[in-house]
């Protein structure tokens, strides 16, 4: 089976898996809280553990890349991101759950900056844009897997069972991917070895700081769409379910399409348009007293961020000493964005209001927008402007000359 999978479909397979992960432990935060009773205080300390295992663990990915091979630091991370999404389910009391998530988080983190960076080699190789069409299928994977919490729910399956079967299946699947990767290139063995901590350098900061405000938008607008469109608005609660799942579609469906829209126009054209479609979505929340103007806005909103972290990824890959370093110094600097965004958004609403959270939201894709020239090539040139779509997409997603597409 695997020999006919391309590298493009294996990466892409790897991305599903992930985000299927993710999904998965999702839909049983309620067990978890449940089943160890803990308070919503105690529940928020938890959940704050994955993100600063993230954090961590995201700058040593490069390095671990580098001693192991892109190919196989891939194959090793995801399988043991599988094997891992069963860890919090098991913990004997609650004090282990901040260890469980605490490693949850890592394996998270340093797995999703290898398989970035492993995507933007295959995207050099294929001289055209993908990432954004592989970052919709991690939302496919995760909201696939959410359904299938909602079944083992209805059908009172057990927490623990379903979790470990899940986490069996996406292993076998993770483990037929990882097969169809593509190889290392020549040139990643006579690379000089990455810091073992990698920080985002100067090159790549403009790139992380657009990504902060595109991450910042998308993590308000997650965590509070809810919230907005039943203390504002008036919806109920299945106005509130309404709202995220209509953001989480709309940022899915866009991904998908992304790649059509950034080999026609080029990364930076798309992110300046998606940033103003996204300000103009929160200028519409700021204004909206119906559940169905709250939709609206939303929907905009997520059309607008949706290929940002892609497009931030792939520029960055592009942009530092290698594609593992580029990626892990620019994830460090969203998944901070991702850490404050919930708390700023809270703040912000107790302090003021809830419309003057979104405000904050407008402002923050209002400067993405702005910013978005720091995805340009350093060639200066744009991927796939204008008629000569495949050739410009070549000279704008690598530095080199790219090699021949992968069959």
């Amino acid at each position: 089976m695997t020999r006919y999978l391309t590298h493009h479909r294996a990466i892409a397979l790897v991305f599903a898996v992930h985000g299927a992960v993710a999904g998965t432990l999702t839909t049983c935060i309620p067990w978890l809280s449940s089943h160890y009773h803990l308070s919503p205080g105690l529940l928020g300390m938890v959940l704050f553990c994955p993100p600063v295992g993230a954090f961590v663990a995201m700058p040593m990915a490069s390095r671990l890349a580098h001693r192991l091979g892109g190919r196989r630091t891939v194959r090793l991370l995801i399988a043991l991101w599988c094997v891992l999404l069963p860890l919090p389910v098991l913990a004997p009391s609650p004090p282990f759950l901040f260890g469980a998530f605490l490693l949850f988080g890592a394996g998270a983190g340093i797995s999703d900056v290898v398989m970035n960076a492993h995507a933007v080699s295959v995207e050099r190789r294929l001289g055209r844009s993908i990432i954004s069409g592989l970052h919709g299928l991690w939302c496919v994977g995760s909201l696939l897997a959410g359904g299938l919490g909602i079944l083992a729910a209805h059908y009172r399956i057990g927490a623990r069972p379903h979790l470990l079967a899940t986490a069996a299946m996406l292993l076998a699947v993770a483990l037929v991917a990882g097969r169809g990767l593509a190889p290392d290139g020549t040139s990643a063995a006579g690379a000089p070895a990455p810091r073992r901590f990698s920080l985002p350098t100067r090159a790549i900061l403009g790139i992380g700081v657009v990504g902060f405000f595109g991450t910042f938008t998308e993590g308000a607008s997650t965590n509070w769409a809810g919230v907005y469109v039943t203390k504002v608005a008036g919806a109920g609660p299945g106005g509130a379910a309404l709202a995220f799942t209509l953001f989480a579609s709309c940022m899915a469906a866009t991904r998908l399409l992304g790649d059509r829209f950034v080999r026609r126009f080029g990364a930076v054209a798309v992110v300046r348009a998606g940033g103003g479609l996204a300000a103009a979505g929160g200028a519409v929340m700021v204004s909206a007293r119906t559940p169905w103007l709250c939709m609206v806005g939303l929907a905009m909103i997520g059309i607008g961020i949706a290929v940002v972290v892609p497009l931030v990824f792939a520029a960055a890959g592009r942009t530092g000493a290698s594609a593992g370093e580029g990626v892990a110094g620019v994830a460090t600097i969203t998944y901070l964005s991702g850490l404050i965004a919930p708390a700023a958004t809270g703040w912000t609403a107790g302090a003021f209001s809830y419309p003057a959270a979104f405000g904050l939201v407008t402002v923050m894709a209002a400067l993405m927008a702005l910013l978005a020239g720091a995805l340009r090539p350093r060639s200066g040139a744009e991927a796939g402007t204008g008629a000569g779509g495949t050739v410009a997409a070549r000279s704008a997603n690598s530095e080199a000359p790219p090699v021949a597409a992968c069959p």
